[in-house]
């Protein structure tokens, strides 16, 4: 502990000639960053010497969703008290660092779930290191004006990082038709918690050959002069360009292809050290996982290296068979990648080549197989013109898992119904998990420490299933030390709130929140129709003993998804109207908070009373957002769907808040023919609340050109000429989700058995730890060793 605070005050001193007290606090992060770099480097050196003599897994993803790293690095050495400490004698509260951007190189659970199996595999001593891209501005940061998102840039960067080291040396190049870049890497720690395994992030920066055309410069041609720059530095600058436009699905190819090429190039350059031109061993000592569609391109890319040193396409192929692997993270068809061919042949044609060669050779094995000509035409990889990825991971790799059991079981049923009938040996299943350091230990020491105290110790800090312990001891005296607990939580984020959004929430009332990423399925639409209902029911006096709720949202919507943003922008209106109506502003409050992000979440999932959790049963392939929410003892408030199914079945589902229609309901009212204009009709309350869209109750300002109230409420009745008409079933589930949110309302009145609920959600939710998927992983994919605990 001393070595780090005599580097840091010898690093203040140094970079800035100031005492550790006088620096603001981005230069103390920096420096307290650097020190810590420094009393980690042994440990980490040593780790990646032990990585390379064994076998070893890569998780590529095109988003890492890190979060703020000084508290969780420092946390999980098992020194964050004791920098609190000494920095506070030096009069300075460590909590300054919040001021400090988190790292935006993610948009939700995919890059979430990936920060927490970083974490989880260097906890567990699995040799498993994460590759991704350094975006420059990551996704976007978000306003709210005028009830309606604006994005901009979200420089993370400008008060430099310390926790990313920048590998020159180990830059390499990729190319594309006309153009090749350099790809420099920049590693970053990922510290594990009672252990001193340390494993890497390295994340590529895309960088121009010739950054400066002097020549041109010279001539006056200034643009022309910082074009290859520019061009090369556009592939990592932002997180998910808008591909509404050729140019953007130009820019998107490139990125994926991008960051595959350069971390297949740094695996293969790492073996080649020590095996030289033998690639015998290339598949024994290395493990891939494709963290959904977008690094598949990682498969025809090996192929190509492993051609160019010499192989065939035959022995290429089976080798990158067997190193790579794939998660599927959804079951929506438009999710799952598909590429035109043409923009692959005019962006990587040495690829799109390659891939029309595992295309036919597919072909030939299902033909040696005996499967029908219709089953292989549901299966081709190229078709109609189209590069169909999810087909190309599925075939070209050793296994596909889903990531909940009931999507699982979906993808072997529906979605990838022919590939589970050819290769069923291929499929498995991985809940997904999260890690307990930085989602409860981390972001609620008050809980975290009423836990140790139950259950006797804090290994649960990396064994979960302890917690199952508190089912022993769930009494009076323990209950309301929670119910007290949660209380000071929502306290917190009552002032977080108004210190980053300006609004005032009354810490008394039942905490309702949705916060994920803005999407349709997601059904933000239908906690904002329940609401309304609400609304007009106090205004009716129907719901007397009403308990006063604030409902909290937190999400943003992509740049081009004009009815998410439209969605938003109801929500706001909702707020206006209900928190400022004499007859319900002391009972209902909605908030819509802005640039919900990993830090904002720390804040939020530990003081949430219900965790609104509403998708369209069968589309939301499992949530992690549901998993720290129960953790911190949230109830569910949700559908039958992805791992809520699991969390009702491990706490019970007395002990959830279960609604609406289920997969098979879905199925049966998909062939009956739903008709929601008809239930819109026959129901005068659901009519009421849904016409708020277009009756004037609202003001939609048409002129923003994001997509109309009218466009929401006319997909919801009438359908559109792509897509049925209430393709996600708001109407059918409200009325149920209505009263289900009422009876969980009025149960809360009773505090001693809601707290009891509660505590009995964090008792049973050992199963949702990532460390318990990361050993899965470990063990029953890539075969690599692992800590036993």
């Amino acid at each position: 502990m001393s070595n780090i605070m005599e580097k840091l005050e010898l690093t203040a001193q140094s970079m800035y000639c100031k005492k550790i007290e006088e620096l603001t606090p981005s230069e103390l992060h920096l420096s307290l960053g650097k020190a810590v770099m420094g009393e980690i480097a042994d440990n980490w050196a040593a780790s990646k010497a032990k990585h390379n003599s064994e076998r070893r897994a890569y998780y590529f993803s095109a988003e890492f969703l890190m979060g703020r790293m000084m508290y969780n690095n420092l946390y999980c050495l098992g020194i964050l008290d004791d920098v609190k400490k000494m920095l506070k004698k030096k009069g300075v509260d460590i909590n300054v660092f919040e001021d400090i951007d988190d790292a935006a190189l993610g948009n939700g659970g995919l890059g979430r779930l990936a920060a927490c199996y970083l974490d989880s595999a260097a906890t567990m001593e699995v040799p498993l290191d994460g590759y991704g891209i350094r975006y420059k501005y990551g996704l976007f940061k978000q306003l709210i004006k005028d009830g309606y998102q604006v994005e901009v840039a979200d420089d993370w960067q400008r008060f430099d990082d310390p926790w990313c080291l920048r590998r020159e040396d180990e830059a390499v190049t990729v190319s594309f038709k006309g153009q090749t870049v350099k790809a420099v890497p920049y590693d970053m720690a990922v510290i594990g918690c009672k252990t001193t395994n340390i494993n890497t992030l390295r994340l590529w920066q895309a960088e121009a050959l010739n950054e400066f055309d002097f020549q041109a410069f010279n001539n006056t041609e200034y643009n022309r002069a910082v074009q290859e720059k520019n061009d090369a530095e556009n592939i990592t600058k932002v997180l998910y360009p808008n591909d509404n436009k050729y140019e953007g699905k130009v820019l998107r190819l490139k990125q994926q292809y991008f960051f595959c090429s350069a971390s297949l190039q740094d695996i293969m350059r790492r073996y080649k050290a020590k095996h030289g031109n033998d690639f015998s061993f290339f598949a024994k000592e290395n493990a891939i996982q494709l963290n959904d569609t977008h690094p598949v391109c990682s498969i025809p890319e090996l192929v190509r290296l492993l051609m160019n040193e010499g192989m065939n396409f035959d022995e290429a192929f089976e080798i990158a068979r067997k190193t790579c692997a794939y998660t599927n993270h959804t079951v929506l068809g438009e999710a799952l990648e598909k590429w035109h061919a043409d923009l692959m042949m005019q962006v990587i044609p040495e690829i799109y080549h390659i891939i029309c060669l595992i295309a036919n050779k597919l072909q030939e094995e299902l033909t040696a197989k005996g499967v029908s000509e219709d089953m292989k035409a549901k299966m081709r990889i190229v078709d109609a013109n189209t590069v169909h990825m999810a087909r190309l991971a599925t075939y070209a790799g050793t296994y596909v898992n889903g990531v909940a059991k009931l999507h699982t079981e979906i993808l072997k049923d529906d979605v990838l119904k022919e590939w589970y009938q050819v290769y069923p040996e291929r499929f498995q299943n991985k809940t997904n998990g999260i890690t307990q350091r930085r989602w409860l230990g981390l972001c609620n020491p008050e809980l975290s420490a009423l836990i140790t105290e139950k259950v006797g110790s804090d290994n649960w800090l990396i064994d979960l299933s302890l917690l199952s312990k508190l089912n022993d001891c769930i009494d009076a005296k323990t209950i309301t030390k929670f119910n007290t607990i949660k209380k000071k939580k929502k306290v917190q984020l009552a002032e977080y709130i108004k210190k980053m959004d300006g609004v005032e929430i009354n810490p008394d009332s039942i905490y309702d929140i949705q916060v994920k990423r803005l999407h349709e399925y997601k059904r933000q639409l239908l906690n904002a129709f329940s609401i309304m209902t609400i609304y007009f029911r106090i205004k009716e006096g129907k719901l007397p003993n009403w308990t006063p709720t604030t409902f909290i949202f937190g999400a943003k919507a992509a740049p081009g998804y004009a009815r998410a943003k439209a969605i938003i922008k109801y929500i706001n209106e909702i707020a206006n109207l209900v928190n400022n109506d004499p007859d319900t502003k002391d009972k209902l409050k909605v908030v819509f908070i802005s640039n919900y992000n990993v830090s904002y979440a720390e804040k939020i999932v530990v003081a949430a009373d219900l965790s609104e959790q509403t998708s369209t049963a069968g589309l939301e392939a499992s949530g992690t957002g549901n998993m720290k929410f129960m953790l911190n003892g949230a109830l569910t408030l949700g559908t039958y769907d992805g791992a809520n199914i699991e969390i009702a079945e491990c706490a019970g589902e007395e002990n959830e808040y279960i609604f609406g229609a289920r997969v098979e309901d879905i199925e049966r009212l998909k062939k009956e023919g739903y008709d929601p204009k008809k239930l819109y009709e026959a129901n005068p309350e659901i009519k009421k609340v849904v016409d708020t869209l277009i009756d004037g109750t609202f003001d939609d300002d048409g002129a923003q050109g994001e997509g109309s109230f009218a466009e929401l409420h006319n997909a919801l009745i009438n359908g559109t000429s792509w897509q049925e008409a209430d393709h996600y079933f708001h109407i059918y589930d409200l009325p149920l989700y209505v009263e289900t949110k009422i009876r969980a309302n009025s149960d809360y009145a009773n505090r001693k058995e809601f707290g009891k609920k509660c505590l009995i959600n964090i008792a049973n939710a050992g199963k949702f730890s990532s460390d318990r998927a990361i050993v899965e992983y470990a063990k029953d994919i890539w075969h690599t060793s692992y800590r036993k605990v």
